[in-house]
């Protein structure tokens, strides 16, 4: 048996400073010629500190990372955990302390930004309410006061991380088959399909066959955190690969060997589920992200939004890469919305998608996407609209006021009405009819069928395309 680099994994609230943390560290433990080799899609790199190795994971999110501990993926060996001293124990802080416990992964609490705050006192106060107990107050969690800004206090930090390593007694056997798990997945336009895995045993060489579940590939082009061209690797190593056929799933484990029986049972139980009848009162999602892990993290989310009695929601496919006539045609047969995270669409589908009147949305923020879908899933409970105006033109717009014009598709519109705006289907603002006129004439209504200029009072921006309603 050999000694082995201890695996990190970063937790932490929003604005708590683990990006930060995370750049101070490799700027200062890399040499610059190296630094600039690392992309934020390898989603792992390995440092040097008192001449020792030290690999450091950037999870895709707290979902993500919940995943994959929820597959008995014990990826990290150490979690620290960083609660900054100006904001204190969070919900998200609680939700990283839950997942780090449930995982029983030792845990280091870094507490950030001592350089604005000095006082780490009320921290730790409330990290001991939060049921982390600290060394000097009857516990037996490190902690270390730093700024991730200034760099005080992050060399010790990482000296807790080696103490901690040697305590925990990482070993692997380097005659075993190389092991470990899929950190990120991807399809490059150039490469194919580019795997990142973390070795936890054996040694790793090109040409190996390697086996993911249902997945099965050989490690053609075997490649470190740098990108650069390596004939073995060995833990706690990140890796590179090309030569997998299908995207392996993110946080699951692998092995190098011929494919057994047990592989057959995940493969049936990873199988995705035929597609459900068509009902009314469904949304239907087809799901893109750029990579596995932020495909991973966007469909567990909205697995588990809150569903009321008379709404369903259903993900009828998953894909990575870009949004494709394929997928629009998915949405065309299963009359379901197109959803893409820090994707985009080619121009073949976004004709067919305008063609078609398919919904496609895309942002590079989870929680926008999220917000469509909730959005969605409450238009189910709404009843049918008194009246619709569709816009057909935008005069001009003077603060939150606009001057457009539209034409009146169904039932009444009435003057000083309080209208929803529409997108695509999607709720996005309300606001309020100030001026109703029909043939340059102040009128009270006016009837479906006819067209009509208005003042909206609205806070959303209104475009050519969308719908008002009254409900």
């Amino acid at each position: 048996m050999a000694k082995r680099p201890p695996i990190v994994v970063i937790m932490g609230s929003v604005d708590h400073g683990k990006t930060t943390l995370l750049d101070y560290i490799r700027k200062a433990n890399v040499a610059a010629k190296e630094a600039g080799g690392i992309t934020q899609s390898v989603g792992a790199y390995e440092i040097a500190h008192n001449g020792q190795k030290i690999t450091f994971i950037d999870t895709p999110g707290h979902e993500a990372f919940s995943k994959m501990k929820s597959r008995g993926a014990n990826i990290a060996d150490i979690a620290i955990l960083v609660v900054a001293t100006d904001d204190s124990v969070q919900p998200q802080t609680k939700e990283a302390i839950k997942i780090i416990k449930e995982s029983e992964t030792p845990m280091i609490v870094a507490i950030n930004k001592i350089d604005k705050v000095a006082n780490t006192e009320p921290v730790k106060n409330d990290l001991m309410q939060a049921g982390v107990m600290l060394e000097g107050y009857g516990g037996d969690i490190t902690n270390q006061p730093i700024s991730a800004k200034t760099g005080d206090g992050v060399n010790e930090l990482l000296d807790l991380i080696l103490l901690t390593a040697d305590m925990e007694n990482l070993e692997y056997d380097p005659e075993a088959p190389a092991s470990g798990f899929v950190l990120e997945s991807k399809l490059d336009r150039r490469r194919g399909i580019v795997t990142t895995v973390i070795l936890k045993n054996g040694t790793l060489k090109q040409g190996d066959e390697i086996n993911v579940g249902a997945h099965a590939g050989k490690a053609k082009i075997l490649e470190n955190f740098l990108g650069e061209n390596v004939k073995s690797l060995i833990p706690s190593a990140p890796a590179i690969i090309m030569g997998f056929e299908t995207l392996p799933n993110v946080g699951a484990e692998f092995y190098v060997g011929k494919s057994t029986a047990s592989q057959e049972k995940t493969r049936l139980e990873n199988k995705p589920a035929t597609l459900t009848p068509e009902k009314e009162g469904t949304v239907r999602l087809v799901l893109k992200a750029d990579v596995s892990g932020s495909l991973e993290a966007l469909s567990q989310i909205i697995k588990n939004l809150p569903i009321k009695p008379k709404q369903k929601l259903e993900i009828v496919s998953e894909g990575v890469g870009d949004i494709t006539d394929g997928d629009i045609k998915h949405a065309m047969s299963t009359k379901a919305i197109v959803i893409g995270f820090r994707t985009r669409t080619i121009p073949a589908a976004a004709t067919l998608a305008r063609a078609q009147g398919i919904r496609v949305v895309e942002s590079e923020i989870i929680y926008d996407l999220i917000k469509t879908v909730q959005e969605t899933l409450a238009s189910l409970d709404k009843k049918a609209p008194k009246g619709k105006l569709e816009i057909l033109a935008i005069f001009s717009k003077k603060g939150t006021k606009q001057v457009i014009g539209g034409k009146v598709t169904e039932g009444q519109i009435l003057n000083n009405a309080i209208l929803e705006a529409e997108r695509g289907g999607v709720v996005i603002g309300s606001g309020k009819i100030v001026n109703l006129q029909q043939s340059k004439r102040d009128v009270k209504t006016v009837e479906a069928g006819l067209e009509c200029g208005l003042i909206f009072d609205c806070e959303k921006e209104i475009k050519v395309g969308d719908v008002l309603m009254n409900y």
